[in-house]
């Protein structure tokens, strides 16, 4: 019996009616046929791939940076707003780069803040319909497709978070955070909530409800510091990780 022919593409092994009748270099080099591969997950993978060795590159000299959050929606003038430009300016005068989203709102006010201080203004923007690029503010940026890579460098390259008033996507970075400290896979990871008002609710159901159901432990309560001011936030920030 003749041994059936064996073909080798990279680390997959094909044989039979599997062996391609071209090879990888012939199809990379022929022009014609559909151009559809370029939505394919293979090449999805490539560019996830190029996403983070584009964050880890710009981001790997940055040095102690915070990430900031806050609602896109919170314009200049408004008390969250200059609070948020007070943060950037108290962190860089601290030796922090900040580190935001880079969209409008209190991520511009933070970004605002960090540049009008002479610091590194970090701007970590994603494709989405309804935004339109990163703010002025910025003067480090990188746009990123796809919001799991674009997470990574928010946690990768802070030594901490600070959390003012937000959406949806501001309860996500804050959740995330805290199940990363949660379950050990950050460390010296301080998180802190600015505005009383706003997420003293927030603690109060999650003492009530989930605290009470047994479905989280009351140390996992001392994870996020709340405080209304400012300086604080940065100390409780430059405290925990000495």
């Amino acid at each position: 019996m003749s041994q059936s022919r064996e073909y080798r593409k990279g680390p997959v092994t094909l044989r039979g009616r599997k062996v391609p009748t071209s090879t990888t270099d012939q199809r990379l080099l022929d022009n014609a046929g559909p151009n559809d591969w370029v939505h394919t997950d293979p090449w999805r993978v490539l560019r996830i791939q190029a996403e983070f060795v584009e964050g880890f590159g710009t981001l790997s000299e940055l040095g102690p940076a915070v990430s900031v959050f806050g609602s896109a929606r919170t314009g200049p003038g408004h008390p969250t707003y200059e609070l948020a430009e007070v943060v950037g300016r108290l962190l860089v005068e601290a030796g922090y780069a900040v580190i935001t989203g880079g969209g409008p709102g209190t991520m511009e006010a933070a970004n605002k803040g960090a540049s009008q201080a002479g610091g590194t203004s970090v701007g970590l923007g994603i494709e989405l319909p309804f935004e339109a690029g990163l703010n002025e503010h910025v003067n480090l940026g990188i746009n990123f497709r796809y919001f799991f890579a674009r997470k990574t460098m928010f946690v990768k390259y802070a030594q901490g978070f600070i959390v003012l008033p937000g959406g949806f996507g501001t309860l996500d970075e804050l959740f995330e955070a805290i199940t990363l400290v949660q379950t050990g896979k950050v460390t010296r990871f301080p998180i802190v909530l600015m505005g009383t008002d706003f997420w003293a609710p927030l603690l109060d159901w999650l003492r009530a409800t989930l605290l009470e159901h047994g479905t989280i432990a009351g140390a996992d309560l001392d994870l996020v510091h709340l405080t209304d001011d400012p300086a604080e936030a940065v100390a409780f920030v430059r405290r925990a990780r000495a």
